[in-house]
């Protein structure tokens, strides 16, 4: 036999099939042995993108600063009764998010280069993504009645507030589907800003006020911002799904100005409060150069990740508002 009968020799035996499974037996059983704890993490991990965590600014920095409102009005703050309310609220917006994901995924909204594509690419299927919504909106009924129990709030003002926000954060794309009418914009402004503002200023004082719904238009602005560039990024792939946003109905040129508006009318507003009332309301300022190069970057029109710096900038405006609040003077600011 010569040299080249014996090559072939070797590499037919190396190739077959059950020389093959003897060589990787060992390997196989090992990765079956390690497969349970990388597919758990894996799972777990795949559960907290489908959550959308970059968008919770939207629904802390409107807690923090009700609280930081009940704190300035009441000069007292229950710890508890605040790390309550943003769960309960974190949680409604979870919830609200998986029922989002699960709808554009059923219209055939989302596809393989939306942003979301947790159903898109099969990384949980849609039962997965329903239980966890469930789940969570039982967590935050649960949680609203731990509040109920606590604070002095009456029944019917928790439950009002409450399931508002509830109901908005399902509606928006399951029932009804306001995102899908062009109404979505005003839903997530009256419940990520007065609403949830609102609730967690009601939850630390015990009673209903208007002027949380004053001190809540800054951030609503900002929050909203958040949306209309995700919109704004989605125009082309709405349109062909048949869906209608306030994006698509006023084009991209006025879709610039109005996320201009969204930007920097916020500050506007902070301007005034700072040189009529207190100085401490100037801190949100700061922020400022984010928002001209955000403006640089919509204008540019290169829509690449700016719905997660728009929701960066919300939380940082949200926690320097904040601070503003919570640093002035007593008596300084109007209604507080």
């Amino acid at each position: 036999m010569g040299p080249a009968d014996l090559a072939q020799k070797i590499s037919i035996s190396a190739e077959s099939p059950r020389g093959s499974e003897r060589n990787g037996s060992g390997t196989a059983l090992a990765g079956a042995e390690r497969a349970p704890p990388g597919t758990w993490r894996q799972k777990c991990a795949a559960y907290v993108l489908a959550l959308r965590p970059w968008s919770f600014s939207a629904s802390l920095t409107p807690v923090a600063l009700g609280s930081a409102l009940a704190y300035r009005a009441e000069g007292a703050l229950d710890p508890g009764l605040l790390v309550g309310s943003a769960v309960t609220v974190l949680a409604v917006h979870g919830a609200g998010n998986l029922v989002n994901t699960y709808y554009d995924f059923s219209k055939g909204i989302d596809h393989k280069k939306s942003d979301d594509r947790t159903l898109v690419d099969q990384i949980l299927e849609p039962q997965d993504v329903v239980r966890f919504g469930v789940f969570l909106y039982t967590v935050g009924c649960i949680c609203a009645a731990g509040l109920y129990a606590v604070s002095t709030l009456k029944l019917e003002h928790l439950a009002l507030i409450y399931f508002g926000g509830l109901s908005s954060s399902f509606l928006y794309t399951g029932g009804i589907g306001f995102k899908y009418v062009a109404l979505g914009d005003v839903v997530i402004l009256i419940t990520f800003g007065p609403l949830a503002v609102m609730f967690a200023h009601a939850v630390q004082v015990g009673y209903l006020s208007v002027s949380p719904l004053l001190y809540a238009i800054p951030l609503a602005l900002s929050t909203e911002a958040i949306l209309h560039s995700n919109n704004t990024r989605d125009m082309e792939s709405d349109r062909q799904a048949g869906i209608v946003t306030l994006a698509i109905l006023i084009g991209p040129a006025f879709s610039y100005i109005l996320y201009t508006v969204l930007l920097f009318l916020p500050y506007l507003i902070f301007c005034v409060l700072a040189t009529r009332y207190t100085i401490s309301m100037a801190l949100p300022l700061l922020t400022i150069p984010m928002a001209f190069s955000l403006e640089r970057q919509f204008r540019s029109q290169n829509f690449n990740k700016i719905p997660q710096r728009t929701a960066k900038l919300n939380l940082l405006l949200g926690l320097f508002y904040v601070f503003g609040i919570t640093l002035a003077p007593a008596g300084a600011l109007p209604k507080l």
